[in-house]
């Protein structure tokens, strides 16, 4: 596995970035959209953020349309409806990718140091319950799922996307 620490990023603004600016603190990645039923979640993920940045947490959002182009929007766009609608402070990267041949190095690089999902089930099942395909093992479900990082750069956890941000589960772990 490559070290997510080197992958090159951009933030939502275009400004280069990598996880090494983050280096010593502990990340909740998690891959966002505006238009989901789980958009919602932003609250939560704010929340966290706000409860525990103090801490050393850092929650890093990176909007996604791969799953029924629930994120259309430019980055312009992406940026105000999270800082409009949800009070979005913690840090937003460039729309990427997060599954299929164009999956951006960091999510292969997360989901192969973490390829199974706590709390996976309930959502794959409601998915399939709509007739929507969901990947392979290893692969993200859907918005919203959320990859815990330890201080050290090593991927600790990952869950669902249903399983809230400032639910036990996560903030248990981290």
């Amino acid at each position: 596995m490559s070290n997510l620490y080197d992958i090159p990023l951009n933030k939502i603004d275009g400004a280069p970035a990598k996880l090494r600016d983050y280096a010593g603190k502990v990340l909740l990645v998690v891959n966002v959209a505006s238009k989901c039923g789980l958009t919602p979640q932003y609250e939560g993920l704010e929340a966290l953020y706000k409860a525990r940045k103090g801490d050393g947490l850092e929650v890093l959002g990176f909007p996604a349309n791969d799953f029924r182009g629930q994120e259309p929007g430019t980055e312009e766009e992406i940026a105000e409806f999270c800082s409009t609608t949800y009070g979005v402070d913690f840090p937003l990267f460039k729309k990427i990718s997060v599954v299929g041949p164009e999956k951006h190095p960091l999510y292969k690089a997360l989901t192969e140091a973490a390829p199974t999902t706590e709390g996976d089930g309930p959502m794959r099942t409601r998915l399939q319950g709509f007739g929507i395909e969901t990947g392979g093992p290893g692969e993200v479900l859907w918005n919203f799922e959320k990859f815990l990082v330890g201080r050290d750069g090593q991927v600790v956890a990952r869950f669902a996307p249903d399983v809230p941000a400032d639910g036990p589960r996560i903030t248990a772990a981290i």
